[in-house]
């Protein structure tokens, strides 16, 4: 097994988690790689190296255990499940009980959810910290003989995904550690192990932003040939939606605004062209997305595919009856009868049921789920008629999308909302309705429920045992141990 630092970061404390390890992180790159042919190649590598902690590719991390919640990141378990749109099974059983317990709000901070979310988003972290190291060294981008304007997009990329990591971290943790450079030792590790107030994690994840913003060129896709790279325009809306969680309405339509104004996106006529796999990167709608590619080596396929063969991801009775009748999202979300998760499959049929190495992209921000962070931007600045006019323009293309059956919704199916309506609490209502039904399986509604500050309200309704404390998920246990006690636990775990 290598040896080097970054070989060994799959969790915060680098080489102190590394005996743990079976194999290294597939697409990793080595500081000791670049030091030594630091050319455009090398340099490519180290930011396409940063993207992949994104995946759902099974065993991409370490050993790639379900105890160690690194089998498939667990994104839906710690959005869908513990936001109670999604069950675990359509059938229940003992099978990897620690995601019934998050489902329940019985887990504790030993629970590999957790440990999952920790790992792949710092290995996130090192990825982008390597990358931005190298890239920001104008010797090094001397030495390997590249352009001003690639050395800037390739840094901006990088920035972008740092942020988007520590995003991930700051909403789940609260106060996390702040790593902004490589790290090549057991002191600096061990220094660094200490939790820094979650302003200063925001304050990096918004000059990260800010400054990728100035280096990636005005354009949908910066490489024609590979637009899942991140772009101004996912540099634009991921400020938004920082602005979002940190309720800094104004900057949230800043932003929107000044992304509309590019014409890049727009609401597909289809609400399943987004998801369709033969038409990625070719829709209108998806601003950022992980390739997934089947058939390479190594893997970079979709493992949900897997999961859904061995009848994981079901819908909860409460997440169907949410749906307003008729309603042509539901069916294209899940098709209950045949069980079918079309949406995380990408296809209108069973072709990816069972495949671990499925082409399917996986959406990470899309243009109908900006526009109601802009709707809810005007709701919470008393814009009403705005906002509603954003949730009925949603509302409008999902009835006007064909079902599933390529018929058309029948009349008064998904009616406009009232223009008038002057009472804010109800617009709330219909804009908390109309994310779930547009965004749901795509692995945003524990955070919708955290944010808006009714988690405890919708999920003990639920029957779930949700406390405040559960605001926030519990540092790992095994982060905490490792670190001999630095890292402090989060309140009540």
């Amino acid at each position: 097994m290598k040896t080097s630092i970054f070989s060994s970061l799959c969790s915060l404390l680098l080489v102190l988690a590394s005996c743990d390890m079976e194999k290294d992180p597939i697409g990793l790159l080595t500081p000791d790689q670049i030091n030594e042919s630091p050319s455009e190649a090398t340099l490519t590598s180290a930011v396409n190296s940063a993207y992949e902690p994104l995946r759902n590719t099974n065993g991409f991390l370490g050993d790639g255990s379900w105890g160690r919640g690194l089998y498939i990141r667990p994104d839906f378990i710690i959005e869908d499940i513990a936001g109670g749109d999604m069950n675990k099974k359509w059938v229940s059983d003992g099978d990897q009980a620690w995601m019934d317990e998050v489902s329940r709000f019985s887990f504790t901070a030993e629970n590999p959810a957790f440990n999952g979310l920790w790992t792949y988003a710092f290995e996130g972290v090192s990825r982008t910290n390597l990358a931005i190291a190298k890239l920001s060294d104008p010797a090094i981008i001397q030495q390997a003989g590249i352009s001003t304007e690639l050395g800037n997009r390739m840094l901006g990329e990088a920035l972008f995904l740092r942020a988007y990591y520590y995003f991930e971290l700051v909403t789940n943790f609260g106060d996390v550690p702040l790593l902004i450079k490589p790290l090549t030792n057991f002191d600096e590790a061990y220094e660094v192990a200490k939790r820094v107030p979650q302003d200063q994690i925001w304050e990096q994840i918004r000059t990260d932003l800010q400054q990728a913003g100035e280096l990636l060129p005005e354009a949908k896709h910066p490489v024609g040939a590979e637009p899942w790279r991140a772009s101004i325009g996912a540099v634009w809306a991921f400020e938004a939606k920082v602005a979002l969680f940190t309720e800094e309405w104004a900057k949230v339509l800043e932003k929107v605004n000044a992304l509309e104004q590019k014409g890049y996106y727009s609401l597909n006529s289809n609400y399943f062209d987004s998801f369709d796999n033969s038409k990625e990167f070719a829709e209108r709608e998806v601003i950022f997305a992980y390739n997934h590619t089947q058939g390479t080596l190594p893997k970079n396929g979709n493992s949900i595919g897997s999961l859904l063969g061995w009848g994981f991801l079901a819908p909860t009775d409460d997440f169907i009856a949410s749906f307003e009748a008729n309603d042509p999202r539901l069916e294209y979300t899940v098709d209950v009868d045949s069980r079918l998760v079309y949406k995380l499959m990408g296809e209108l049929s069973p072709a990816n049921r069972g495949n671990g190495d499925s082409p399917t992209n996986k959406i990470l921000i899309r243009w109908a789920d900006v526009l109601l962070w802009k709707a809810e931007a005007y709701l919470e600045t008393n814009a009403y008629a705005a906002a509603i006019g954003l949730i009925n323009e949603i509302r409008m293309r999902a009835r006007n999308t064909v079902t599933v059956d390529g018929e058309r919704a029948p009349a008064g199916t998904l009616p406009a909302h009232d223009v008038q309506e002057s009472d804010p609490a109800v617009i709330k209502t219909w804009l908390m309705q109309e994310r779930r039904s547009e965004l749901g399986f795509e692995s945003h509604r524990f955070s919708d429920l955290r944010r808006w500050k009714v988690a405890s309200e919708v999920l003990r309704a639920m029957g779930k045992s949700f406390s405040p404390h559960h605001y926030l998920y519990p540092i790992p246990q095994r982060e905490i141990d490792l670190s001999g006690g630095s890292l402090g636990q989060n309140t009540n775990y």
